[in-house]
């Protein structure tokens, strides 16, 4: 949708498109369709203007920050980030912190997921990390829930046609 408007915009201009273009287009998109789309993005990249980090919310409207959450545990994310964030972190620091924010939305809200994934952007250059760390790892169960035929004991029914074709049941015996 984006990524083709994005490569002819290249394609016509002659230079790689910026990343507040990618967000502009971005966000007329979701505007157009009024948060029906429903879809909360954050944008990030480098470009001849230096790097850009961005949130575009479902009904289109953007902030731009040195540091960002969406989602069911952005909150908790926010957190850390507000405790931790510094200008000029390295990168390890800076992988760090987001596993630690990232890890703050798993185990503070029932929405998240369980494992971290990290995506660092440089100048030229998009390493994804998957599954940099996994906090929720499964374990075995500690015994077994399965029950055998009979052990809750059912009453009885009766079904009978209603309206329309369907079957009801009735369990007041």
């Amino acid at each position: 949708m984006v990524g083709s408007q994005l490569a002819l915009h290249a394609l016509n201009t002659g230079r790689e498109a910026r990343v507040v273009t990618a967000m502009t287009k971005l966000k007329q998109y979701l505007f157009r369709y009024q948060g029906h789309v429903g879809a909360a993005l954050i944008l990030g990249g480098v470009d001849v203007t230096g790097p850009h980090l961005f949130t575009i919310h479902p009904h289109g409207s953007t902030d731009k920050l040195p540091y960002v959450t969406m989602g069911s545990g952005s909150l908790n994310a926010m957190s850390v980030f507000e405790s931790s964030w510094r200008p000029n972190l390295t990168r390890d620091e800076a992988v760090e912190m987001v596993k630690d924010a990232i890890e703050a939305g798993i185990f503070n809200d029932l929405g998240s997921g369980s494992n971290v994934d990290v995506c660092v952007i440089t100048k030229g250059n998009v390493e994804y990390i998957r599954g940099h760390s996994q906090p929720n790892e499964r374990v075995a169960k500690e015994q077994s829930y399965r029950f055998a035929a009979g052990t809750t004991e059912f009453i009885g029914s009766k079904a009978g046609a209603q309206a329309g074709g369907a079957a009801a049941m009735d369990v007041s015996a």
